[in-house]
């Protein structure tokens, strides 16, 4: 099999990042683990947004739950037995709350932080798409649960620990937390699974129904008369998509050892869609390294003027609406591709009797 210039290139960038503990200081290896974590999430947005073109501003609700679905497992286990997280002696919680109790089991929650974001993302979606939602009510919709959620956990203070988040890990599957060589684990873990993502994502988008997805994508009726559901696809790439949100949530909240409210709102959400747009939508290469490259140039810049940074933001997505609507990495497969000839139909009737149907119709 011949691999393609890019997967080459893919591959390479991979490998060096996979040796990046040799050459790396320990912030910058950390800033870089983060960041990979948060390039899952990106995929997840690509899918979504640049394959089936519905536009979420809510990926911080998927985000949030496969966070807080690990937090909650690595607070339990650093919590004295029989005793209750410090945060619910404070804010006078006399019982574990059932929701609680079965986090204490690792495999449990492990499967809960692929099941929980992937089953309410599918949720949502089900509820949007069967009724035929789309366009920006889309937006405002999942903006406005990821609003509710953030809410319930800011005011939840004996349940979630409230604005302070849940914090103060010590061991996850019986390693701590704190060692010394926990960081370069850490980020051999989430390089891999950055490397999962891609490629299992990449060859699922390579089948019909990523094709059924882009068509959906482009015209959404003319696919609906030829005879499949639309919904049924948009719901599982949303599904997908909260997947991902899922993981990069789980990553992201080990490697930073806490997870707050204020670290899933729409802020976060926005900045994801910044990235990917910056990136290229239409690209899981484009969109993985638009967010890494993003939120490495965001702590350069917030770090020397922290005043500049939200305008620096605003002018990178304003440039890309205006003169790369495709991103960085639509911008270069434009410039590779060349123009092709345009044939003469000899029959302008399609084969497919089903399309040659619609096509009339429309």
């Amino acid at each position: 099999m011949r691999l393609s210039t890019s997967t080459i290139a893919v591959i390479a960038v991979l490998i060096a990042l996979a040796f990046a503990p040799l050459y790396l200081g320990a912030y910058p290896l950390t800033l870089l683990g983060r960041v990979l974590a948060l390039s899952i999430a990106a995929v997840g947005v690509m899918v979504v947004w640049g394959r089936a073109g519905i536009l979420s501003l809510g990926q911080g609700l998927f985000f949030g739950l496969g966070g807080y679905v690990l937090a909650m497992h690595l607070k339990l286990v650093a919590t004295p037995k029989g005793e209750l997280p410090d945060f619910m002696l404070y804010n006078g919680v006399e019982a574990l709350p059932w929701f609680w109790a079965p986090f204490a089991s690792a495999p449990f929650a492990l499967a809960m932080v692929l099941i929980l974001p992937a089953a309410a993302a599918g949720l949502v979606a089900w509820l949007m798409f069967r009724r035929r939602i789309t366009g920006v009510y889309v937006s405002i919709i999942t903006q406005a649960l990821l609003l509710a959620f953030v809410t319930w956990l800011n005011g939840s203070q004996g349940l979630t620990s409230g604005t302070n988040g849940i914090t103060d890990f010590q061991t996850f599957l019986g390693i701590d937390l704190r060692g010394a060589d926990v960081a370069n684990g850490l980020y051999w873990v989430t390089l891999l699974f950055v490397a999962l993502a891609l490629g299992g994502t990449a060859l699922l988008l390579r089948t019909p129904f990523g094709a059924i997805l882009t068509a959906i994508r482009d015209n959404e009726n003319r696919t609906r008369f030829l005879g499949f559901n639309p919904a049924a696809f948009k719901i599982a790439a949303f599904m997908l998509g909260g997947l991902l949100a899922g993981v990069s949530g789980a990553l992201y909240t080990l490697h930073l050892g806490t997870i707050s409210p204020a670290m899933i709102g729409t802020a976060f959400s926005i900045e994801l869609v910044v990235w990917v747009a910056l990136g290229g939508r239409a690209s899981l290469i484009g969109a993985a390294a638009g967010l890494v490259l993003g939120q490495l140039a965001k702590d350069r810049i917030s770090s020397a003027a922290p005043d500049a940074w939200l305008y620096v933001m605003g002018s990178l997505f304003v440039l890309v609406v205006l003169v790369m609507p495709q991103g960085v990495a639509g911008l270069i497969q434009s410039r590779r591709r060349a123009p092709a000839p345009v044939p003469t139909p000899q029959n302008p009737v399609t084969q497919n009797p089903v399309a040659r149907e619609v096509s009339d119709a429309v």
